[in-house]
């Protein structure tokens, strides 16, 4: 069963941005992290980031095209951007949006996602322990699907 993991805009940059925020684990550890899960779960998971919110959009496309599930760590875009919650709105297989930390006890801009309203569910506040949970819930819903 295949997974993506997709991450936003500066999630490439983990391990060394704001650590008292988002930790310590690079995105390289977190790639590493997911795609173990993944063996353990019996998921293919393909882990990518962008900076490019355009880019995330088509792969969000590619991924409605094959009917793969998605777990989304939009960064920023989260919070305004329509495009890509429309893109969102399009898969076919289910979505998790994952957060490191807790957008709801931060700045109050990030208290809103514009992408909550279309995913199956949302993580937040956990770390990075959000992608396992995340791969561990899709991994059950699709295997009961199958």
């Amino acid at each position: 069963m295949k997974v993506y993991v997709f991450n936003g805009v500066n999630l490439g940059r983990l391990g060394t941005r704001q650590t008292n925020i988002y930790g310590l684990t690079s995105y390289a550890d977190l790639v590493k992290n997911c795609v173990a899960d993944g063996e353990r779960l019996g998921l293919a998971v393909e882990c990518r980031q962008t900076d490019d919110e355009a880019e995330l959009i088509r792969w969000i496309h590619g991924a409605a095209d094959e009917g793969a599930a998605v777990v989304l760590n939009p960064g920023a875009w989260s919070h305004y951007s329509y495009a890509l919650r429309d893109a969102c709105a399009q898969l076919t297989g289910p979505l998790v949006e994952v957060h490191l930390s807790n957008i709801h006890a931060r700045e109050e801009f990030r208290h809103h996602s514009v992408i909550s309203a279309v995913a199956a569910g949302v993580i937040c506040g956990l770390g990075v322990d959000g992608y396992r949970l995340a791969l561990e819930h899709l991994a059950i819903r699709l295997t009961s699907a199958a």
